[in-house]
């Protein structure tokens, strides 16, 4: 009984041939164009292919061995060059080094004690996106996700607004009101249901028809809500919208905001990375003049899942006040070095990851530089793509049809990196007038979608918007990319698509 159920040896060497199959399997298998991006199967199928029972007794580890190269086989393989699905996609080996350190370390980021290495880095990785923002002084945390980074924004401004609300509840308060765009995440709804306020008290502002907000609308809301009785605190504003990729107007929004008194948030978890580029820097124009500002490196920048901050310009530790409940047993205060590093008070959690690592390794590998280059190569790559579905539009019997207000600013270029379009099959080709082409189109990308997948070809998403019928969304991110898998998607979409 004394004996170690696995000793080191043992274990280190299974781990060394764990990371073999990982390599093979999952960066080169998972990487390569001749490779499939998934390997679909019916959940019944999956599940006995893998064998998901939990038993009374283990098995060997040439059986484990065997479940790590099903589990790669059967996963989408989101490093693929034509993984076109999510807001994420690619690898950067740097910051997977620093994923892998991060479990192997396996520390909590609350106290200096036993994070001292990533208090500090943590610090310093967000005092410098604060200074992209435009702030030389500020707080924040990383947070597991951008709808959590979201929701901290929500209840740091209402804390601001009534830190009542701590001790008495939303007993001692009026009602609410929050302000976001009818293109926003839906993080928003989730906040407001979460932490009380509701979802009936989340004001949507209009957008334009590339998706950005309409000031003028937000200052008609604003005093519409004043009307009903309730009381405005919080503004959502959104730079890069999940499906357009659109960038809310910042300095009028917040024009609107200063005059107003209410706190002015920047949802950026999509589109904050554009901060590294001075070309394209100038879509998140005004964002200094924010309160808040969530940013995700795990979607454009490529620190792999889950790397999210919410940052804010507040220096009074608005952040630690409104969350922390002074657990004696972590946060002692009289410690043998500066409290002051415990930073885990600001968050709602206990345990919380260390998310800064994977960033910090990255950005020292590549420098601000090298990112800037690749928020650069992004937007080429879609323009490139752009141009292409517009080339072959000019065909008359194009099957791609992009409109002006999915793809384009004034110019007649994409805004960022969402590329949204319908593909128009023969049967509907100049049909555009029948009763029920709207109905038809509908369908289109669902099936498509289901034959990529089966065949394991490509993934991207669709989705219905507004009054507009379902319509393919590619999102164009990942520095394995080339011309020819943008191409490749194109003509693969027409394969699949043709007989319908």
């Amino acid at each position: 009984m004394n004996e170690p159920l696995l000793d080191n040896s043992e274990g280190q060497l299974f781990l060394t041939e764990a990371f073999k199959v990982i390599i093979e399997e999952v960066l080169c298998k998972g990487t390569d164009v001749k490779e499939k991006v998934c390997e679909w199967r019916e959940p019944e199928e999956l599940a006995a292919l893998l064998d998901l029972e939990l038993r009374e007794n283990g098995e060997p580890q040439h059986q484990l061995l065997q479940r790590i190269r099903d589990v790669a086989k059967y996963s989408v393989k989101t490093n693929h060059p034509r993984f076109f699905n999510q807001l994420f996609a690619g690898v950067d080996y740097h910051a997977l080094t620093g994923r892998f350190l991060t479990e192997a370390l396996n520390t909590s980021q609350y106290t200096y004690e036993v994070a001292p290495v990533f208090v500090l880095m943590e610090g310093e990785v967000l005092s410098k996106l604060r200074s992209l923002v435009g702030w030389a002084e500020g707080d924040g945390i990383f947070c597991p996700g951008g709808t959590m980074s979201n929701m901290y924004a929500m209840n740091v401004a209402r804390y601001r607004a009534f830190p009542e609300v701590k001790l008495k509840g939303m007993w001692s308060l009026p009602r609410l009101a929050v302000f976001t765009s009818q293109q926003s995440h839906y993080s928003v709804m989730k906040a407001a249901a979460f932490q009380g306020i509701g979802t009936e008290n989340v004001f949507k502002v209009k957008v334009d028809d590339r998706g950005c907000m309409i000031p003028e609308d937000l200052g008609e809301t604003i005093e519409l809500a004043k009307s009903q009785g309730a009381v405005p605190f919080f503004v959502h504003a959104t730079s890069g919208t999940t499906v357009q990729g659109a960038f809310d107007p910042l300095e009028p929004i917040a024009d609107i905001c200063d005059r107003q008194g209410l706190w002015m948030h920047v949802d950026a978890a999509w589109g904050g990375s554009v901060l590294f580029s001075k070309e394209h820097k100038h879509l998140m124009r005004g964002v200094e003049r924010a309160d808040s500002v969530t940013w995700n490196p795990h979607k454009m920048m490529l620190t792999g899942l889950q790397c999210s901050a919410i940052l804010l310009k507040d220096t009074t530790h608005l952040l630690k006040h409104c969350h922390s409940a002074d657990a004696k047993y972590l946060f002692q205060q009289d410690k043998f070095y500066d409290t002051s590093l415990d930073t885990g008070d600001k968050s709602i959690q206990c345990g919380r990851k260390v998310d800064c690592l994977k960033l910090w390794l990255m950005w020292k590998a590549v420098g601000s530089k090298g990112l800037e280059e690749r928020v650069d190569r992004a937007v080429a790559h879609t323009r490139y793509l752009v141009e292409e579905m517009k080339r072959r539009e000019e065909n008359i019997s194009s099957p791609f049809y992009l409109t002006y207000v999915f793809c384009f600013c004034s110019v007649e270029q994409p805004l960022f990196v969402n590329v949204c379009f319908w593909f128009i099959p023969p049967s509907l080709r100049g049909k555009e007038n029948s009763p029920d082409y709207n109905d038809r189109l509908s369908k289109v990308a669902p099936v498509i979608k289901e034959r990529m997948m089966k065949q394991g070809t490509m993934m991207l998403g669709y989705q219905p918007q507004g009054g507009r019928v379902n319509f393919f969304r590619m999102i164009v991110i990942s520095p394995q990319l080339s011309h020819q898998d943008m191409s490749f998607c194109l003509n693969e979409i027409e394969r699949l698509g043709n007989d319908l």
